[in-house]
């Protein structure tokens, strides 16, 4: 059995929901405290036993390389100021044994299309694919890792679910499945973004999958579907007909920071976790008087 040593991390969106702050800059570099979205789901990968990262990226997406190499001028810096502890903190990005590959999405043809285009690296292995868009923490084991143990014990493809509430199953993939051990369910079907009326039920597909390479034979000929994108989901929908798939409902809270309110969440949950900062992020927020603010911000909103 082959183990997997591979994940595909699909970064070549747009992030249209946080501009103007993603004009220039990657919605997966946006910091939760003090480290962008794109480390927090690359540290997880590498938790998880990860030897190789592969980021499939577009135009403006330069800076996510960039975060991963070598920065020889600051480390430089850092070093001549006896900056021992940020330059640790800067060298510790990635461990040395840890390839990162980058490939370029041309176009946008959707998330099905972004891991197809990773197929020439990952070959014949199974492999994993994140979402750094989610988030999630707060968990004894990191998500991926939890998955991996699924997968090997079960040899066959897993993905990341958890419950959502009824009104929200439209922005989810969907699956149709059967509890058949603690936290795992097999998969009788799945579907893209139900209507509330035709979903199968509320155990919808977050951003964590681990994924056979019978895969991409289905993706290199996968139609196009909602939003005229190839959708991951239609692939594995198809890929039922041929193998097994699971869903593993994960241990740990999912932060969307792919919206605003996600993101928001996500900043004063790590914080207030965070060694260096959380105790007085903490007390601060003691201090805050809502009713106050709310007033005041009010009045601001008037003004301009």
């Amino acid at each position: 059995m082959k183990q997997i040593k591979k994940a595909v991390f699909p970064v070549a969106g747009m992030g249209t929901r946080f501009l103007p702050a993603t004009k220039a800059n990657p919605k997966e570099m946006l910091p939760v405290v003090d480290k962008p979205l794109i480390q927090y789901a690359a540290e997880e990968a590498v938790a998880a036993g990860i030897e190789t990262l592969i980021f499939v990226t577009g135009r403006n997406k330069r800076s996510i390389e960039d975060h991963f190499d070598t920065a020889y001028e600051l480390e430089r810096e850092l070093e001549e100021r006896n900056k021992d502890k940020m330059l640790k903190i800067v060298r510790e990005i990635l461990p040395p044994s840890v390839d990162c590959v980058f490939i370029r999405q041309s176009e946008a043809l959707g998330l099905g299309h972004a891991v197809l285009c990773a197929k020439p690296v990952v070959g014949d292995e199974p492999f994993a694919v994140i979402l750094a868009d989610d988030l999630i923490g707060f968990a004894n084991k990191p998500v991926l890792s939890q998955m991996v143990d699924v997968y090997n014990y079960q040899h066959c493809s897993v993905l990341g679910v958890e419950e959502v509430p009824m009104e929200d199953v439209q922005s989810y993939g969907v699956v149709d499945a059967k509890l058949s051990a603690d936290r795992v369910y097999e998969v009788n079907g799945i579907v893209e973004k139900p209507p509330q009326a035709e979903a199968p039920s509320n155990l919808a597909v977050v951003g964590r999958y681990i994924l056979t390479p019978k895969l991409f034979d289905l993706l290199e000929t996968q139609e196009r579907g909602a939003g005229n994108e190839i959708q991951l989901t239609d692939a594995i929908a198809r890929l039922l007909d041929e193998q097994r798939v699971l869903a593993y409902n994960f241990e740990g809270k999912r932060f969307d920071c792919g919206n605003k309110l996600g993101y928001l969440q996500a900043q004063v949950e790590f914080a207030l976790a965070h060694d260096e900062v959380g105790a007085e992020f903490r007390e601060y927020l003691s201090t805050l008087d809502i009713q106050s603010f709310d007033m005041m911000s009010a009045q601001a909103a008037n003004s301009w």
